[in-house]
């Protein structure tokens, strides 16, 4: 952008008479804020209208009106009418300009006051949306919690216990049957988190012959805080069995990816 061509170009006194649009405005703000020396020549500007104004408006000129007339051998009582000569700069248009200005300037703060305004309204919306979120997954969290502590206190569920499986040897999870709800709760915290496109599926076993039936895919493992899940569970499970499998899942398990595994004693 040629600087000194824009400034030359005569927008920056209209703009600072208040004579542009609302865009053109806005568009001349944007550019003090970006480049010093436009910045500079409104202030100039400014200055330069201020300074004038001020001196029209402060000076008493009785003084120097008795001076012409003492020049010319006139007295007070001469109606003789001296034609004056058209002042240099038009003193209206002027003051117009500095009362511009400051209509400009209010303007602008208004704008920037709103824009603030609608800022901070938009970090209230979001900062209550964040916290209902919290409220709500702190109830969540609290039933979880409390049903968690009712299935282990509960004598008829069934715990199994699944071990880690040749190269997962370290892994380890626990299984929470309620034959009665047709449920179990899965406690997968020993397990690490799966790479990038797959995920862990859990298996119920009948053993005689060996058939597995998938139970579904943990796909918010990576997600979950607790890694406790809430898994439905109608089969007559004899073991259970956790595989890593590609994302969506398998029609059987691949047992090279056989995490855990454990029978229903």
């Amino acid at each position: 952008m040629d600087i000194k061509a824009y400034i030359e170009s005569g927008i920056l006194e209209l703009y600072v008479a208040g004579t542009l649009s609302e865009k053109e405005n806005e568009e001349v703000y944007a550019l003090m804020q970006k480049h010093p020396e436009i910045l500079q020549e409104v202030l100039e500007i400014e200055a330069a209208i201020v300074k004038l104004t001020a001196s029209t408006s402060q000076r008493d000129n009785n003084h120097i009106l008795q001076r012409i007339k003492q020049s010319l051998g006139l007295n007070d009582d001469d109606a003789k009418v001296i034609s004056i000569a058209k002042p240099k700069y038009n003193w209206i248009t002027y003051t117009g300009w500095a009362a511009s200005i400051l209509l400009g300037v209010g303007l602008l703060w208004t704008v920037n006051q709103n824009k603030q305004l609608q800022s901070y309204i938009q970090v209230a919306e979001t900062q209550q949306s964040l916290l209902e979120t919290q409220i709500e997954n702190s109830k969540n969290s609290l039933e979880e919690a409390n049903t968690l502590i009712s299935v282990l206190r509960d004598d008829n569920i069934t715990k199994i216990p699944l071990a880690g499986q040749g190269n997962f040897a370290d892994t380890y999870a626990k299984v929470y049957w309620d034959k009665n709800s047709n449920r179990i709760f899965l406690d997968a915290q020993g397990l690490p988190d799966p790479p990038e496109g797959k995920v862990y599926q859990v298996w119920s076993l009948t053993l005689s012959p060996l058939t597995p039936t998938s139970l579904g895919t943990i796909d918010s493992f990576t997600t979950d805080t607790n890694k406790i899940f809430e898994i439905e569970n109608a089969n007559e499970s004899e073991a259970f069995g956790i595989t890593l499998e590609p994302a969506g899942g398998s029609e059987s398990p691949t047992m090279e990816q056989l995490y855990t595994l454990g029978v229903v004693s």
